[in-house]
Formats: C-alpha cells, sequence, structure tokens
C-alpha cells in the first residue's frame, strides 16, 4: 500500500510539474506575440543574442513545413513511449535526474504540440545571432538540454545494473 501512495503521489506531482513548465512556456509565447510580433527584434546582447519572432510551421531547421498530421502522430508515439518507460523507473533518489529529464522532454513537446494545434505553427523567438542558430522557444529548451542530461546520465551516472533494473522492471 505505502508504494502505491508513493506512487500516486508521484504522478501527482510529476502532472503538477507538467503543467506548470507548459504553463511557463505558453507564457513565454504569448509575451512574444505580445512584444515581438510585427516589431524590431529586442537586442539583448549585440550581435549575440535577440528576441525575435518567428512563426515556424515546421521542425528544427525549417524541416516538415506544414507536416501537422506527422507531428500529431510523432508526439502521440513519442508521449506513449515516455510514459511507458517512466513507469518503469523505480521511485528512489538515484533516478531522480531521470524522471525528471522524462518530465522535461515531454513538457517541451507538449508545449509546442499545443502551438501546432492552435495555430498550426509555433512560435520560436530567441535567436543566437552569433553563431546564426535556428530561432527557438521554450518548449525547445526543454527538449534540447534534458535529452543532452539524459545522454550523459545514461553514459555516465548510470550503471549497467541501474539500467537493468529499469528494462526488467514490472511496474504497472
Amino acid at each position: 500500500m505505502m508504494e502505491k501512495n508513493s506512487r500516486i503521489k508521484y504522478y501527482l506531482i510529476s502532472c503538477l510539474g507538467l503543467a506548470a513548465l507548459v504553463a511557463l512556456d505558453q507564457l513565454t509565447k504569448v509575451l512574444a506575440v505580445h512584444f515581438l510580433k510585427d516589431k524590431a527584434p529586442v537586442v539583448l546582447i549585440d550581435n549575440v543574442l535577440e528576441f525575435y519572432y518567428l512563426e515556424n510551421s515546421g521542425a528544427a531547421f525549417g524541416i516538415l513545413q506544414g507536416k501537422i498530421i506527422f507531428f500529431l502522430i510523432s508526439f502521440i508515439v513519442v508521449i506513449f513511449l515516455f510514459v511507458m518507460f517512466a513507469r518503469r523507473v523505480p521511485l528512489t533518489k538515484q533516478f531522480l535526474p531521470l524522471r525528471a529529464c522524462i518530465l522535461f522532454i515531454m513538457a517541451g513537446a507538449l508545449g509546442n504540440m499545443i502551438d501546432r494545434l492552435r495555430f498550426q505553427y509555433v512560435i520560436d523567438f530567441i535567436y543566437f545571432k552569433l553563431i546564426d542558430f535556428p530561432i527557438f522557444n521554450v518548449a525547445d529548451i526543454y527538449v534540447t538540454v534534458s535529452v543532452i542530461v539524459l545522454v550523459l546520465l545514461i553514459f555516465f551516472y548510470y550503471k549497467e545494473d541501474d539500467l537493468e533494473k529499469i528494462l526488467h522492471s514490472s511496474r504497472k
């Protein structure tokens, strides 16, 4: 019974965290529309970092323009796989970084999917002019940083035995 209560508490906290992260992403996009749309870019660091409004109907680097159905199917598959994986991760402090990465990736995917469903495009507004990096948003930061941290965790923090615990878990 204790483990079941712990899991319920974990899922509740995870859902609240997911909602907060998505809300933050959506708030930044509302602010981008309000302060940046149809206006000159806001320069934060000259020739380095700007806020620059962009409506992106594709994916990274402008690929897959207008492929809403593809993005929706991909989103559903990714979220399903992450939920199934997350259910297998033990609720110990050792796996907290892994669970946090999963949460941030899901929040990023959900934040951008909300845009795609509402507007048929994603609102991007952060531009690293110094390296002419594609314009991105907070949801993209969630996903990118979390994937990098996830790779580092898998290669340098978790041992093979730790990963075996997850892969052979029978939690429901």
